[in-house]
């Protein structure tokens, strides 16, 4: 396999939200954008990322003894920056695929945050981004 780098596979029109953006919508523009992870920007700098997982660990138990409309009060008020893992790992645009993908298996998490320059962001690295490349790889090595 090629020493492919991740600057090849990564998205680079990355869809973001900023530390306080209310999670509902935040969450609503994963829905509609289809993505499951939303890196956390200031200033253009990377923060944090939010996932599906951070989203449902913020929301209520069905144990709760709020009612529907505390709830939902509650979960109103709630910003990004109150779910996000902060400081998330990453990568740059020069690492290889395989150091991003030792560090998502090592890490057990499904995306990488690519920065430079001080934590700029400019890009994403997903496990559906390595599954591309070995997909390419295999019809390169292996064609039918």
């Amino acid at each position: 396999m090629k020493h492919y780098l991740v600057s090849d596979w990564m998205t680079e029109d990355v869809v973001t939200a900023e530390p306080d953006t209310f999670m509902l919508e935040a969450h609503r523009r994963m829905r509609e954008q289809k993505i499951r992870r939303l890196p956390v920007v200031k200033r253009g700098r990377l923060v944090g990322i939010m996932t599906r997982s951070d989203v449902r660990s913020a929301e209520p138990s069905a144990a709760t003894t709020l009612n529907i409309w505390e709830m939902n009060y509650l979960l109103a008020q709630l910003q990004v920056k109150n779910v996000m893992t902060s400081n998330p790992i990453t990568v740059r645009p020069d690492d290889t695929i395989k150091r991003a993908a030792e560090l998502m298996h090592d890490n057990r998490i499904g995306a990488l945050p690519v920065v430079k320059n001080g934590n700029q962001l400019v890009g994403i690295l997903t496990e559906s981004d390595i599954f591309r490349i070995l997909i390419s790889w295999f019809n390169e090595e292996h064609p039918e």
